[in-house]
């Protein structure tokens, strides 16, 4: 069974169409990548699936389970809306760490939140501290824990980010170009931990626009254009061997230098 199916997504702002009949699934430990130009919708996409933006149509179902049908009400409901945000960690492009607090306490900070509703024990906060610390550790980041963001580098502020989104365990990681606010000499540190993830078969959607990364680390690829989809498959035969035109124009563009 598919995690993450997709069926029949569409979004408009006003009058103007950003995403049009958008279809796809992504099964359990696979890394998808998302490619196109900027405007094509990827965003709005990622966006949309985490609950951010609300689609004019459509539906999508994670673990067999509807989360969301354009058609049924029920599933828009603030209350169930917040729960199925659950099922997604968004790793956003310029980090969004709490300046007020230390790297260990934005990884903790949401999942402590939860825990505290459902009228958590001192010692399920001691293990989601625990928990957090080993997510930093992971990220080679142990050594960090009590710094602030100001006092951290852009790559070490994103991939505190990274182990927040993965503190509350989410069915689905995503990533929106989560190096494009970085240094290319900060680039590489990032990109390996994704590599990472994906080697641990953490199920992921990455947004980006690192073509030899995403034909490298991703399993499957999803290439957009005009708000739809135009190509997609395996991510090494979309990115070394595309069939649509539009998507051999856009990799003829940045294998230039373009975008």
């Amino acid at each position: 069974m598919a995690v993450l199916e997709v069926q029949h997504l569409e979004k408009r702002f006003g009058s103007t169409r950003v995403l049009e009949d958008i279809g796809f699934s992504l099964e359990k430990g696979r890394a998808l990548a998302i490619l196109g130009s900027s405007g094509s919708g990827k965003t709005t996409l990622l966006r949309c699936l985490n609950f951010l933006e609300t689609p004019n149509g459509g539906r999508i179902l994670v673990n067999g389970e509807t989360v969301f049908d354009a058609a049924d009400p029920a599933t828009q409901r603030e209350s169930e809306v917040r729960t199925k945000r659950l099922h997604f960690g968004l790793v956003f492009q310029a980090f969004h760490l709490f300046p007020q607090y230390t790297a260990l306490e934005n990884v903790t900070l949401a999942a402590s939140l939860l825990a505290q509703e459902r009228g958590a024990s001192r010692e399920d906060l001691a293990a989601i501290r625990d928990e957090g610390m080993e997510l930093l550790r992971t990220m080679g980041l142990a050594d960090r824990a009590k710094h602030y963001p100001h006092q951290l580098s852009g790559g070490q502020q994103q991939r505190v980010a990274i182990a927040r989104a993965l503190s509350l365990k989410p069915d689905i990681l995503c990533f929106d170009e989560p190096t494009s606010a970085l240094d290319p000499e900060l680039t590489g540190e990032v990109l390996r931990v994704i590599r990472g993830l994906a080697e641990r078969e953490t199920t992921m959607i990455i947004v980006t626009h690192e073509m030899a990364f995403a034909r490298d680390v991703a399993d499957e690829a999803i290439f957009m254009d005009g708000g739809r989809i135009v190509e997609q498959g395996a991510a090494k035969q979309v990115i070394n061997d595309p069939q649509n035109e539009r998507t051999k124009r856009f990799l003829a563009r940045y294998a230039e230098g373009g975008d």
